[in-house]
């Protein structure tokens, strides 16, 4: 007997390409293998289709063109393949993609945190804030989320990144502290985060004091939630009078919403001392306000303010994040919804990583 019994063995392989006059096509080919005593059974390499795939390239490079504009149950439906054959489509890509990136420099990055399902299960993402891509995602929330991205830069886009937007969520924190040289001088927590909080605190005021006016028969807080929420410039020349006749009363809602909207004049600075004055004074104020959901956010702002201060340097935000967490919310709301997390993390590479997607020989 041969030692090498699978040298002749010829073994029929059928790849599907591109329909022809509307027929589906499909190649019916006996690539040549054979066994190696060292390193097994070899076949050999094919041009029209990637090692694994049943699919030629071309045929591939149409469904990720049609993936990029809808639904992988959409492009399955159209393309008449199963779900699984579209994710493994989608996966090679994203694989494709991530190999063929380049070790650009990264100066400014957003850290932010995406919702899977409800019940607290979150992925971590980091984004390229000059580019407004996805570089990494990760499972969960924890320090070690985030740690695992310090991987998959060089020495050299570690050393470029100049500034990282983020929230206040002390185990990021812990992970730049530990990686990024020179952290406290780059961590910038994010202005429209900063904002959310003092717009929560001015809501956890009106919401008190709307119980006690109505108590008393006072309706003048019924149905202003969003007003005091709201920018005065995106009103109507009637509802900015109605307004700012609202915050003319003798109101601690009307006092919660000046005390956050002068805290927020902070980021209007362009020099660092003068800011520092002012956030002193508005800090005075706001612990002397009497007005407790306030206080507790002006102790936080004072505890973080070091790194509240570093916007002036970076002039740096997440709303690049932002705009990323839309498109995820939409890839989301198509698929109505992912298996496990792995799929959803494909899923925002393909549409979000800013990825080099197209097999070899289509492009």
């Amino acid at each position: 007997m041969s030692p090498f019994p699978l040298g002749l063995m010829i073994v029929e392989r059928e790849w599907r390409h591109l329909d022809t006059c509307q027929y589906r096509t499909i190649l019916h080919v006996a690539p040549p293998r054979s066994q190696c005593p060292k390193h097994g059974v070899r076949v050999v390499k094919l041009p029209w289709a990637e090692p694994g795939s049943r699919f030629t390239e071309l045929f591939e490079a149409l469904a990720i063109a049609w993936l990029k504009h809808a639904s992988q149950k959409a492009v399955a439906e159209q393309l008449q393949l199963s779900w699984d054959e579209v994710h493994g489509i989608m996966e090679r890509a994203v694989k494709r993609g991530l190999a063929r990136r380049q070790a650009e420099e990264i100066p400014q990055l957003g850290v932010d945190e995406k919702a899977f399902r409800k019940g607290h299960k979150y992925l971590t993402l980091v984004n390229d804030l000059k580019r407004n891509r996805v570089l990494y995602v990760a499972e969960d929330r924890e320090q070690s989320s985030l740690d695992g991205f310090w991987s998959t830069i060089t020495a050299e886009q570690r050393a470029s990144i100049e500034a990282v937007a983020l929230d206040m969520w002390d185990p990021y924190l812990a992970s730049l502290r530990d990686h990024l040289p020179e952290a406290e001088k780059k961590i910038v927590f994010d202005k429209f985060h900063i904002a959310k909080h003092l717009g929560e605190a001015v809501d956890r005021v009106r919401r008190r004091e709307h119980k006690v006016l109505k108590a008393e028969g006072d309706e003048r807080l019924t149905g202003t939630k969003y007003d005091w929420l709201r920018n005065p410039a995106s009103m109507d020349q009637k509802q900015r009078r109605e307004f700012a006749e609202l915050r003319r009363g003798e109101l601690k809602t009307a006092r919660a919403w000046a005390l956050r909207e002068t805290a927020m004049s902070l980021y209007d600075y362009v020099y660092e001392k003068p800011a520092r004055k002012h956030f002193q004074w508005w800090y005075s104020w706001a612990v002397r306000s009497r007005l407790q959901p306030i206080k507790e956010v002006a102790s936080m702002l004072k505890r973080r303010f070091e790194n509240i201060i570093t916007y002036l340097r970076h002039r740096i935000t997440n709303a690049a994040s932002e705009s990323l967490n839309a498109k995820i919310q939409w890839v989301k709301y198509t698929a109505r919804g992912f298996r496990n997390k792995q799929n959803f993390i494909h899923a925002i590479y393909f549409h979000c990583g800013g990825l080099d997607l197209a097999p070899s020989s289509t492009k």
